[in-house]
């Protein structure tokens, strides 16, 4: 039986909330929500406010933040390119899409971000092709992967990067990450409180 979206997203909120109490011994790489709610409705508004058709995302841990995309996107007859390398999550996250009848405009590439994003570097038909682009990954390779992701996002596509505040020991790669966007005449940046912090890129031109 199909659930609506909505539903799946609240069943997913409920799984945290048991999560984050100390009834449960689970480790941050196995919990369900990999951003916060708030977080969710601002990628959904985004996305619904620019009309973006196709989106990539780079971390999609059991595939909350792919759902609340995914109700925008669907909406505009267009696809997700979805990256994961643990493979639990993958399973979960199948199951999620399925279960919220999404299963069929999300396409989940198992593996290593960087090489993932090479590989779609090197297809032309990826060039300018990303309306939309959610960065949620380690932040260790974040400006090799914002480097290799802005060739694949249109001009006046739209570049999301989680986690600018919180963690607070990732904050001071972070700002690093933050002024190197600001450095490129190619796009304008803000950051935004809003659930763990998040910097929304627009790029100007190619």
């Amino acid at each position: 039986m199909i659930k609506s979206i909505s539903d799946i997203l609240e069943k997913l909120e409920e799984q945290s909330i048991l999560e984050k109490s100390k009834k449960f011994d689970i480790s941050p790489e196995d919990r369900m929500l990999a951003i916060t709610k708030e977080t969710g409705e601002l990628l959904n508004m985004i996305l619904c406010l620019t009309g973006a058709k196709n989106m990539l995302e780079i971390g999609m841990s059991t595939g909350y933040s792919t759902m609340w995309c995914a109700e925008a996107i669907r909406k505009q007859s267009g696809k997700i390119i979805t990256i994961e390398q643990n493979q639990n999550k993958i399973n979960r996250a199948k199951e999620n899409f399925q279960k919220a009848g999404i299963a069929d405009i999300v396409t989940i590439k198992n593996g290593l971000a960087l090489g993932i994003l090479q590989d779609l570097s090197l297809q032309k038909e990826y060039r300018d092709f990303f309306d939309f682009v959610f960065i949620d990954a380690d932040k260790e390779n974040i400006i090799e992967y914002f480097d290799l992701i802005l060739p694949l996002t249109s001009v006046g596509g739209v570049i999301v990067t989680d986690n600018m505040l919180y963690p607070e020991k990732y904050r001071e790669d972070m700002k690093v990450f933050s002024d190197y966007l600001k450095q490129n005449p190619k796009l304008r940046t803000i950051m935004t409180p809003v659930g763990n912090g998040e910097e929304i890129t627009m790029k100007l031109k190619s």
